[in-house]
């Protein structure tokens, strides 16, 4: 017996009358909002428990409208507030028992040719200013040997005092998807040391604001480094752009 979206029992089979569907139209569903969507994310969300499709006779899984909106929900946490499975699951549960939940900040993703910051996502830090290893590889969808890996290159490490900050979701979701344009994290080094240096060349920047006694002058520091960031990152990509001759989207 399987549960319902409702929490009820039902038999596996499924009845025209149930409106239920098939993987590939959720996905089709889904992808007007989510156009990054595949068949292997939402098993994997199934794996995780976060969704419960029911099974026909032959075992296909069959998806109610209630399993849909269930599907967006859950992509909209992760594209618009990068919260990991964990608190997505916590939250989903809040909801069924009525209660109200607030979430983070939405993130902004901007053109790094905009001349602002590009910030994947703003969150909380109470909740996920640092995550766990498990959480990471959860919300990255990524294996404990890829991770271990990238980290053997120097391309994801844990934060001071333990943990990971949530840029480390973003880098490695990053270079998983690098990973399927053939990329691996050896090739990977080149790009890595490039940061390591910009970041050094920032750093000289700011560092005696940084040691300054006046704490407006600090604070000063920490926009001005962002500032440098910014720019930082315009720079790499018009000279990407110019490079190959295209223009990014």
């Amino acid at each position: 017996m399987l549960r319902t979206p409702t929490g009820g029992a039902e038999s596996g089979t499924a009845t025209a009358g149930d409106r239920l569907v098939s993987i590939g139209t959720v996905l089709n569903q889904l992808r007007d909002e989510f156009p990054e969507v595949t068949i292997s994310k939402i098993r994997f969300l199934e794996a995780e428990g976060l969704v419960e499709p029911r099974r026909t006779a032959s075992g296909y899984r069959k998806f109610s409208p209630q399993d849909v909106e269930r599907l967006a929900q859950i992509l909209r946490m992760q594209r618009d507030h990068y919260l990991p499975l964990k608190v997505i699951r916590e939250h989903l549960d809040a909801l069924a028992r009525g209660e109200q939940v607030s979430l983070p900040a939405p993130g902004r993703r901007r053109d790094p040719l905009e001349g602002s910051w590009e910030q994947d996502a703003v969150v909380e830090p109470s909740t996920v200013s640092r995550i766990g290893r498990a959480e990471l590889i959860a919300a990255a969808e990524v294996t404990e040997t890829e991770l271990a890996e990238w980290e053997s290159y120097g391309l994801i490490a844990e934060a001071e005092g333990g943990g990971y900050d949530a840029e480390a979701v973003i880098v490695a979701r990053l270079v998983a998807g690098l990973g399927r344009f053939g990329l691996e994290p050896r090739h990977l080094r080149a790009v890595k040391a490039a940061a390591d240096r910009e970041a050094g060349l920032i750093e000289q920047v700011v560092a005696p604001l940084r040691r300054h006694r006046n704490p407006q002058t600090r604070a000063h520091a920490e926009a001005t480094a962002k500032e440098l960031a910014a720019q930082s990152v315009r720079l790499h990509a018009a000279l990407v752009q110019t490079a190959l001759g295209v223009r990014l989207q």
